[in-house]
């Protein structure tokens, strides 16, 4: 499954090809061919002048999901934003405009590259487990995300980390759509992990009148370890902010190995799985309870007199 995983966003691709009216053809095909890459003889031209349709060529050569591919177009691309650099100054500008260079740098950022005032692209490592959380809108697709993280989580475990906070958040957000409650993407991750176990009587404060003492769910044992499990969602978000992937990280933190991973993800994998099995169950206690409601942030239940 990695395999299928683009390590350089089309977002960061096209952000450079945007520019290429700026490069004479003869110096496209050389930075690519520089790094040994060959124009694709079977690519098809699409929208653009003959220089985007040229960088396509070749771009169409690359394997986006193989860091070596990637490594080496992205000193392809960093030879072609000096050169567009070179050539403005030469007819009297300051340089690629500055809106152009915080452009790059903003597509750059997301996939973890940074591009330095001297225009040239630093990525210590490229992420290998990213979960696309928006896209995760049913329970299955949740359910193979966790497979594959638990599958590549001890070779890449900074990565882990990060995707199992995604997974959190993926699933969290699932519970909220599923059961015809609003989120607020304003709101911290901690917030979103209450909302989605009150929405299925899954918080330990919020335990649904319709319980009765017979019941395991009502049981003060089952409320402790939902009370734990809270903690550790949270625990994880919080270490992934520490130690993950995201928010343009560029270095893999040291003192991480395999068993970290292992502690993240696992974690990360019971939260989720107890949130799609009582989702998916047909006699969980929030199907027979009141609807539920959930406060607006910052908004807290009135007391009662």
């Amino acid at each position: 499954m990695a395999a299928d995983r683009e390590l350089l966003s089309r977002s960061a691709r096209n952000a450079v090809r945007g520019l290429m009216s700026g490069l004479v053809a003869g110096a496209i095909r050389e930075y690519w061919e520089n790094e040994h890459f060959a124009a694709d003889p079977d690519f098809v031209p699409g929208e653009g002048g003959i220089r985007k349709q040229l960088f396509d060529a070749y771009a169409a050569s690359v394997d986006w999901s193989d860091e070596d591919h990637v490594t080496r177009a992205l000193r392809v691309f960093e030879s072609m934003l000096r050169r567009l650099d070179r050539e403005s100054r030469k007819y009297g500008e300051d340089g690629l405009p500055a809106d152009t260079v915080m452009e790059l740098r903003e597509a750059f950022a997301r996939d973890g590259c940074r591009l330095d005032d001297e225009l040239r692209l630093h990525t210590a490592r490229v992420a290998r487990l990213t979960v696309h959380v928006d896209a995760l809108t049913e329970a299955s697709g949740i359910h193979a995300e966790l497979e594959w993280v638990r599958r590549f989580g001890a070779e890449y475990p900074d990565d882990a980390i990060g995707a199992a906070k995604q997974l959190i958040e993926a699933t969290a957000k699932l519970v909220l759509l599923k059961r015809n409650l609003p989120g607020d993407e304003r709101q911290g991750l901690p917030a979103l992990i209450k909302q989605a176990q009150q929405a299925l009587h899954l918080h330990p404060a919020a335990v649904p009148t319709t319980r009765t003492g017979s019941s395991p769910d009502n049981a003060d044992s089952v409320k402790r370890i939902l009370g734990a499990l809270t903690s550790a969602a949270i625990g994880v978000a919080e270490l992934r902010n520490r130690y993950g992937t995201g928010h343009g990280r560029l270095a893999a933190p040291t003192g991480l190995g395999p068993r970290h991973a292992r502690f993240a993800v696992g974690t990360a994998a019971t939260w989720c799985e107890l949130m799609l099995d009582t989702l998916a169950d047909p006699n969980a206690p929030w199907r027979k309870a009141a609807p539920a409601t959930i406060p607006p942030a910052g908004n807290p239940p009135a007391a009662s007199a």
